[in-house]
């Protein structure tokens, strides 16, 4: 973060200074057991803690001062009544603060944290860049990303989630992208928003704040009509003939690996991906349409797409256990569509045999049920066996008689471990609120792996 008094980050949030003044220094944080010499801790309510009350123990540490709901002590906290939508409006201070900044948004239903990850890497060899791993997509996720940024940063990547209408709209308003991407609208909450078509409006909330271009996926027929929504350059990518950053002559290797000819801008070059699954090379084009939107050459974006790797936890990580079996911990989320992704990688694996450990995916709405009956008739067509962990997981095992439903982790993990065997290669995924992440540790402490 760029350097700030705590009086200057009062008038930033319309707060009220509280203690004396002192200059932030270091970084931005919500966790007072993080919190070193100039930081600003940021006291964020909760339902079974209050931040304002670690205040003394931040600043002990020392922090420069907080952002609070009231004060503390005698010790530098700049009051407001809200400290989420304070740091956003921080954060929105900052951006507008950094010189020769461009700021690319993604959002999709799945992907985006894949794609920012691609993204981060290929911009990073161009400039300095702020990327971070994993999910920090929402209000105080976002924020803090952009405060992660300075004067140096030349690109900033940012992930943005919606849970509703209006959702990234109010993330933009944080900082406003140069360039947005939309990957896709799928099923992701879909019980939240009640139909694909206010997915599709919410999502293209970012093609209509993007200043400069829009990166639009033209596979995925709703994206590809935001075209008609943005005011910025439409840049369409995907493996449709009128893509302007396209992908031919795709191809797997044994571990799932996708190759393909990336064409943009008149010119044609070899990518060969180290992420796995056939999903990733959309991924990868729309990673490459911001890349390109924000000044590099085809030739440096294919080159940094294909020395890109897993970046964040969870996601398609695979590991060959000395025994022989190999363990794809995908369990970070899931939704129909990237259930079907992930299955479609572990297809494509060479194995002995193929294992599909599926948990329950969340809000789906009314027609979860169905979801579940249907995800469990394509996975048993898919591979070779299927393990339902969970009660809200029996519809995927109720599919096919040959499917097996077991009750939890504990369960899974004694039939796992009786039948498995060298060779064969297992998928673990489900959505975030299973903790399946934890069964998938299991499987490679169960390999002789740490």
């Amino acid at each position: 973060m760029i350097e700030l008094g705590l009086a200057e980050v009062a008038d930033a949030v319309g707060g009220t200074l509280t203690g004396p003044d002192a200059q932030v220094t270091g970084k931005v944080t919500v966790d007072s057991r993080t919190a070193g010499p100039g930081d600003l801790y940021v006291a964020l309510p909760g339902e079974r803690v209050d931040g304002n009350d670690f205040i003394g123990a931040a600043v002990a540490s020392g922090a420069a001062g907080a952002l609070g709901t009231r004060p503390a002590d005698g010790h530098p906290v700049v009051v407001v009544e809200d400290p989420v939508a304070a740091l956003g409006r921080l954060a929105h201070a900052v951006h507008e603060r950094l010189p020769g900044l461009t700021t690319v948004g993604i959002t999709g239903s799945s992907g985006k944290t894949s794609t920012k990850d691609l993204l981060g890497q290929v911009l990073a060899a161009a400039g300095p860049t702020v990327s971070p791993p994993g999910s920090f997509n929402n209000d105080i996720g976002l924020p803090l990303t952009v405060l992660s940024a300075d004067t140096g940063t030349r690109y900033l990547v940012l992930e943005m989630g919606a849970r509703g209408i209006g959702h990234i709209a109010r993330l933009c308003g944080v900082a406003r992208p140069d360039v947005g991407v939309v990957l896709n609208v799928g099923s992701a909450h879909l019980g939240e928003f009640g139909s694909p078509e206010a997915i599709a409006t919410a999502k293209g909330e970012l093609a209509e704040a993007a200043t400069g271009t829009a990166v639009l996926n033209a596979d995925d027929p709703r994206v590809r009509a935001m075209a008609s929504r943005t005011a910025a350059r439409v840049l369409l990518t995907g493996t449709a003939e009128d893509a302007d950053v396209r992908a031919a002559d795709v191809a797997l290797d044994a571990d799932a690996r996708a190759s393909f000819t990336l064409h943009a801008a008149g010119e044609a070059h070899p990518v060969r991906l180290q992420v796995v699954g056939a999903h990733q090379v959309a991924n990868a084009l729309s990673a490459a349409g911001a890349a390109l939107a924000a000044g590099l050459a085809p030739a440096q974006v294919a080159a940094g797409l294909s020395a890109a790797t897993v970046q964040s936890r969870w996601r398609m990580e695979v590991t060959r256990r000395p025994d022989g079996v190999v363990v794809v911990n995908d369990a970070y989320n899931a939704n129909p569509e990237s259930m079907r992704a992930a299955l479609a990688a572990l297809q494509g694996m060479t194995g002995t045999r193929r294992v599909a450990v599926l948990g329950a995916m969340g809000e789906l709405g009314p027609g979860a049920d169905d979801e579940h009956h249907r995800l469990g008739v394509d996975a048993a067509a898919a591979v070779d066996l299927v393990v339902a962990v969970g009660r809200d997981a029996a519809g995927i095992a109720a599919a096919r008689e040959e499917s097996v439903h077991v009750p939890d982790r504990a369960a899974a993990r004694q039939l796992l471990a009786e039948v498995l065997r060298p060779g064969d290669v297992v998928l673990v995924k489900a959505s975030r609120a299973q903790g399946l992440e934890l069964l998938a540790a299991d499987l490679l402490e169960d390999g002789g792996t740490a």
